[in-house]
């Protein structure tokens, strides 16, 4: 296997990238070819209602991952700079101390059944007690599932208000779950409405779930990311973020923006991920999803877990970006999926904070900033003279001027436009 530790991978063309990438993962032609076309307006139409067109983002490689043992190349859509270039960094010196160790609990998703009935304590010890019938039912939505050692595996039972929640636990194994669970839900409502002698509200999956979780853990050597001083300072700010929502909700979106990038490359949910993420993020107050310790040596240890309903089969998984994205990945079950997503949003956060305890976190987004300024103080000047044109073809000098523009903290477009005519 190729290692996903590629030195100078940022500095290369996108062409050049993706020969790197066609190496990594064996990648055909027509693979790259999927990466430069637009979505058809026909697939567009078929996914979602009144469709005139398809929107683009960035299609990005976060690379050096090593996770379990395995290398990773990880596809990340998103349109925040810095954030590609900060996972790719955290992944490195993560090497250091043999990578991210990860793991998931089986796909098991949540089904909730909302029931009205006037006897809540004594339907719930009927429900219970035919529970396997209720099961039976809901496996005959999906032989297949139940034959690969899937399927409605359990339910239990919670009183809310005057309300009975039946809980239907299905294994979905490698799919994302919720048309199933959906589904499953469907069928036994009028079985626990015969049961119960009363009404089923609603009958859904639920995007807390709590039984389908991931973790990953790794070591950053306090040599390798500047000193006692910065464990201290990261240790503090996780701190700060178990304390107070208002620094705590910026904290987890931090680790979001690795998680959902991945999630949308792999044709995935990310807002349910992202509504399941928070929500468990609340429970017993809203705190930090990742967890920031000092090692007996001084290193900075940290481990994540959180939510992760994501599959590898089905949906939006099926496109033939998605089908790519989980190609270069080289995953083949979503438990694998997840555990790649975890160590993502820890390597995530771990940059995050890094940056925020010593040169802050505008340092690297200016860096892109100053380049677009770049870019559109060029197309400027070629709309005023057309002479221009040739002169800004070379990706040296838009590195050169963003440079410039960085150095002075005077990031505009009109100075911009007076380094280019200079240069």
């Amino acid at each position: 296997m190729i290692s996903s530790r590629i030195p100078g991978f940022y500095n290369l063309s996108p062409e050049e990238r993706a020969k790197k990438v066609v190496e990594f993962a064996n990648l055909t032609e027509n693979d790259i070819s999927i990466l430069q076309s637009v979505l058809p307006l026909d697939d567009a139409d078929r996914m979602i209602e009144n469709v005139i067109g398809s929107f683009s983002l960035p299609y990005g490689i976060a690379t050096n991952f090593l996770i379990n043992g395995k290398d990773y190349l990880i596809p990340m859509v998103i349109e925040e700079p810095s954030v590609v270039a900060a996972a790719s960094n955290a992944a490195r010196l993560a090497r250091n101390n043999f990578g991210f160790m990860a793991e998931a609990t089986y796909p098991v998703m949540i089904g909730q059944i909302q029931v009205k009935t006037d006897t809540t304590q004594f339907s719930r010890l009927k429900i219970l007690g035919h529970k396997e019938e209720i099961l039976s039912i809901a496996n005959e939505q999906d032989q297949v599932l139940k034959k690969l050692g899937g399927g409605a595996v359990d339910l239990s039972c919670r009183i809310i208000d005057d309300y009975l929640v039946v809980h239907l636990l299905v294994n979905v194994k490698d799919a994302m779950g919720a048309n199933i669970v959906n589904t499953m839900c469907e069928s036994v409502a009028s079985k626990i409405e015969e049961l119960t002698d009363g009404k089923v509200i609603l009958r859904i999956i639920s995007n807390l779930a709590v039984e389908r979780l991931a973790r990953a853990r790794a070591v950053f050597g306090k040599d390798d990311i500047g000193g006692s001083d910065i464990v201290d300072r990261i240790i503090s700010a996780t701190d700060l973020a178990n304390s107070d929502p208002f620094r705590c909700a910026t904290h987890n979106k931090g680790i979001m923006n690795g998680i959902d990038a991945l999630v949308i490359a792999t044709g995935n949910d990310f807002r349910a991920v992202e509504a399941g993420a928070h929500a468990y993020a609340s429970l017993g107050g809203y705190h930090s999803l990742t967890s920031w310790e000092k090692a007996k040596d001084g290193d900075l240890a940290g481990s994540i877990e959180l939510p992760m309903p994501v599959g590898v089969i089905g949906g939006g998984t099926m496109s033939p970006y998605a089908r790519l994205s989980l190609k270069i990945l080289g995953v083949k079950t979503s438990t694998e999926l997840s555990c790649v997503a975890a160590s993502l949003g820890l390597a995530q956060n771990f940059a995050a904070l890094r940056a925020l305890v010593s040169e802050g976190i505008q340092k690297g987004h200016m860096r892109l900033h100053a380049k677009n300024i770049v870019k559109i103080a060029m197309d400027n000047l070629v709309s005023e003279d057309v002479d221009y044109a040739a002169k800004f073809s070379d990706k040296a000098i838009i590195d050169k001027v963003s440079d410039l523009l960085v150095k002075e903290g005077s990031i505009n477009v009109n100075r911009a436009k007076e380094i280019l005519k200079d240069v």
